[in-house]
């Protein structure tokens, strides 16, 4: 541990609730979310729940639900806002167990926080799939938690992903008809 990081004021769950703007809370830290997202993340973000939505609605009719940019407060020093996440089971404020899925729409800006910091954030607090979803190049990464840990299981532009969740529901996501 650095001497500046020793130093840092840590803030709660309490501090959180009372800030203006959007934030993350990682273990004590605020994270400023970044500036309002491009149209070409809202659109793949949209275009990836609108896809699982549909599915979960109509083919599984197993009360799982998607939910955009939810708080997820898994500690009273942690509180992250996923861009998507899936559950199986309404959500009336926030989300307080992890998600069946989570979507994180990587951008310059984001891909450290995304790819590191809420991959081992996601894995430690075992989120089964965790799906990277890269507009600028048209790809997504999926992972799925095996033994405790990611395992890539889906890196690529095209092909069809398959995501099973606990409750039996299995969602196809087409990836190359996620950015047509």
């Amino acid at each position: 541990m650095g001497v500046a990081e020793k130093y840092l004021p840590k803030y709660t769950l309490e501090d959180y609730r009372l800030w203006e703007g959007d934030w993350e809370l990682i273990e004590g830290i605020p994270y400023a979310m970044a500036p309002s997202p491009y149209g070409s993340h809202q659109r793949i973000l949209f275009e990836i729940g609108r896809t699982i939505a549909n599915q979960l609605k109509n083919e599984c009719n197993k009360n799982c639900y998607v939910y955009p940019e939810l708080d997820w407060i898994i500690s009273e020093d942690t509180v992250l806002r996923p861009d998507l996440s899936v559950l199986c089971k309404e959500i009336k404020q926030y989300i307080k167990e992890p998600p069946e899925i989570v979507v994180e729409v990587v951008s310059k800006s984001t891909s450290v926080k995304d790819e590191y910091l809420k991959f081992e954030i996601y894995q430690r607090e075992k989120v089964p799939v965790y799906i990277l979803a890269y507009p600028e190049i048209k790809k997504i990464r999926v992972f799925r938690l095996l033994d405790r840990k990611f395992d890539k299981y889906f890196d690529g532009d095209t092909g069809t992903v398959e995501i099973k969740l606990k409750n039996g529901c299995t969602v196809r996501i087409n990836v190359a008809q996620l950015f047509e």
